[in-house]
C-alpha cells in the first residue's frame, strides 16, 4: 500500500495535496483498494462551499457506496471531469490522475489536524 509522505490524511481516508491556500483532494490507496473496482464517482460542484468532515460526494463501487467528505473548510474551485468518464482512474492512480476536486482552504489552521504519513500508516495498521 502506497503512503506517500508529502501528502496530509484524514481518518476517512481522504488525502490532501496542499500548495500555498489550495488543497488536491483524492481518496488513499488503502480506500480504493477496500472499496474494489470504482464504477462511478459524484464529483461537487465547482463554487460548492464544505465544512470539515461534510460530505462532498460519493464514490461507488461494485461492492459499494461510500461518501466523500471534506477533511478540511473550503470551496471546490475544480473537480476532476475525467472521472466522470473514467472513474476507474481512482482505482489504477489514487494519489495522480484520480485526484477528485481541489478546493480553496477556508482555515489553514485544520490542515495542522490532520495526519501525517506515518501517522495514517499506524492509523491503517490497526
Amino acid at each position: 500500500m502506497q503512503i506517500p509522505g508529502d501528502l496530509r490524511y484524514s481518518s476517512d481516508h481522504e488525502w490532501l495535496r496542499v500548495t500555498a491556500t489550495r488543497a488536491r483532494l483524492g481518496i488513499t490507496d488503502y480506500a480504493q483498494d477496500a472499496l474494489g473496482d470504482v464504477v462511478f464517482v459524484s464529483l461537487p460542484d465547482v463554487g460548492a462551499s464544505f465544512d470539515a468532515g461534510s460530505a462532498l460526494g460519493e464514490v461507488e463501487s461494485t461492492k459499494s457506496v461510500s461518501e466523500v467528505y471534506a477533511p478540511v473548510a473550503g470551496t471546490v474551485v475544480t473537480v476532476n471531469e475525467a472521472l466522470r468518464d473514467a472513474p476507474e482512474v481512482l482505482n489504477a492512480d489514487p494519489y495522480g490522475e484520480g485526484w477528485i476536486c481541489e478546493l480553496e482552504v477556508a482555515d489553514a489552521a485544520q490542515l495542522e489536524a490532520l495526519l501525517d504519513a506515518a501517522a495514517y500508516a499506524q492509523l491503517t495498521d490497526s
